[in-house]
C-alpha cells in the first residue's frame, strides 16, 4: 500500500504493507528522507506513533493515509501549552511579553490561526494587479516568442485572452489569477502556523503534498510530452450521398451511422426516412431520432458504398460514419498515414487538414 510521509518541506511516498512494524517504517523513512529520526515523533490523525512493535494495521493506517513528522520538542510544548497553540481557540487574545495584544479573530479571518496583523497586512497589500501593470505584462509576452509559447503550455487561460481578447479581458484574467495566488498564499502560511494536532490542518497538508504532486506530474509532462497540451482535431473525410458533398465525420466509438435531418433535406433523401425508427438517441446528450433511411449509397473517392443512417433531428455535424459501416466494409483508420482505408475495395482517401473542418469542428471555434 501507499503510505505518504512529510516532514517540512520533505515529502515522500512509500511503498509498505501493512504488517510493517513501527521500528521498521521509521528506519524506512530514515533511508528514504536522509534524516535521523531519534528526535522526531510520527502522528497519523493526530495520535502520536510510539510503540515502536505494533503494525500499522494496528494503528489504522491504511492505503492513501499520510503520516506527519514533527519536532519531538515542539510537539511537547504543544501539549503542555494548548491554549496558545495556533488554531486551537480561534478568536482567542494572545498577550506578548511587552503586554500588547494581537487580535486572534484578525489572524483567522485573513489567513488562519497564528498569522499575526503585519503578516496579514503585508499579503493583502498586493489587492489587485493594475492596469499598467497588466499593459507591462501583455508587452513582455509580445515581445517574446519564447515566452509565448511556454505561456501557451502553462496557462492557456491567459494566453487566450492574450491572443484574442482586448486588454480588458487580459487585465481580467491576470487579476484573477494573481487573487487566487495570494489566497493559496494565505491558505499555506495557514497550514505552516497550524497546530499539528489539528485534523483540519493535516486536511490542509495532505491536500497540499497532493497539489505538489500534480504539479510535478504536469511539469514533467510539459517537459516530456508538450504535444500532450495541443489541440487534437477529430477526423473527417470528404464524401458524397445522392451527389451531395458532405464532410463526415469518422467516429469509431459511436456504434450506428448519422445523418442531420438539415444534411438529410440537402441530400434529397428525406423521403427515405422511416418513421416507425423513430425514438431518442442517448449518448452525452439526447436527441431525438426522426426515423431510419434503412440503404443509401455513400460516395467515398469512387467507391459506392452501401449504408444505413438514423436521421436526428438537430445535429451539429452533417454525417456521422460510425462502427457499423466500418466494420461492414472493414476500413482501416491508418493515423500515421492520415488516410480511411476501405477494406472491402483497397480505396484510400485522407483525413481532413483543420482548415478544411468544418466550422463547428475546428478547435478554435
Amino acid at each position: 500500500m501507499k503510505l505518504t510521509v512529510t516532514y517540512d518541506d520533505n515529502v515522500v511516498q512509500l511503498d509498505v504493507y501493512e504488517d510493517m512494524e513501527l521500528e521498521n517504517l521509521i528506519a524506512y523513512c530514515e533511508a528514504e528522507m536522509g534524516t535521523s529520526f531519534s528526535q522526531l515523533q510520527l502522528l497519523h490523525n493526530a495520535r502520536p506513533l510510539e510503540d515502536m512493535k505494533k503494525s500499522l494495521k494496528q494503528y489504522s493506517i491504511v492505503d492513501g493515509d499520510m503520516v506527519l513528522v514533527v519536532n519531538k520538542a515542539v510537539l511537547q510544548q504543544t501539549q503542555q501549552h494548548p491554549a496558545v497553540t495556533a488554531g486551537r481557540q480561534p478568536g482567542q487574545t494572545t498577550s506578548s511579553s511587552s503586554g500588547g495584544g494581537a487580535s486572534g479573530a484578525s489572524g483567522s479571518s485573513l489567513g488562519g490561526p497564528g498569522l499575526s496583523p503585519q503578516q496579514a497586512e503585508e499579503l493583502l497589500s498586493m489587492t489587485e494587479v493594475t492596469m499598467e501593470q497588466a499593459i507591462k505584462v501583455r508587452d513582455s509576452f509580445l515581445k517574446n516568442p519564447d515566452e509565448m509559447t511556454n505561456l501557451k503550455l502553462s496557462n492557456m487561460p491567459l494566453a487566450d485572452a492574450l491572443a484574442t481578447g482586448t486588454l480588458e479581458d487580459f487585465h481580467k484574467i491576470l487579476n484573477d489569477q494573481h487573487k487566487r495566488r495570494r489566497d493559496e498564499q494565505l491558505r499555506r502560511f495557514r497550514m505552516m502556523t497550524a497546530d499539528p494536532f489539528d485534523v483540519e490542518a493535516q486536511k490542509m497538508i495532505a491536500q497540499e503534498i497532493q497539489r505538489q504532486q500534480i504539479d510535478s506530474n504536469m511539469h514533467d509532462a510539459i517537459e516530456h510530452m508538450p504535444e500532450a497540451f495541443g489541440q487534437v482535431h477529430m477526423l473527417y473525410i470528404k464524401c458524397k450521398v445522392n451527389g451531395t458533398p458532405i464532410d463526415a465525420f469518422v467516429d469509431s466509438g459511436a456504434q450506428s451511422t448519422i445523418m442531420s435531418q438539415a444534411c438529410a433535406e440537402r441530400c434529397n433523401v428525406t423521403r427515405l426516412i422511416d418513421e416507425r425508427w423513430s425514438g431518442i438517441a442517448q449518448g452525452v446528450g439526447t436527441q431525438k431520432i426522426l426515423g431510419r433511411i434503412h440503404i443509401c449509397q455513400v460516395q467515398i473517392e469512387n467507391d459506392f458504398l452501401a449504408s444505413s443512417f438514423n436521421v436526428l433531428e438537430h445535429q451539429p455535424m452533417d454525417m456521422l460514419l460510425g462502427l457499423d459501416m466500418l466494420k461492414r466494409h472493414q476500413c482501416v483508420l491508418d493515423l500515421k498515414n492520415n488516410i480511411l482505408r476501405i477494406g472491402t475495395t483497397g480505396t484510400e482517401t485522407r483525413f481532413l487538414n483543420e482548415s478544411e473542418l468544418p466550422a463547428h469542428a475546428r478547435s478554435n471555434h
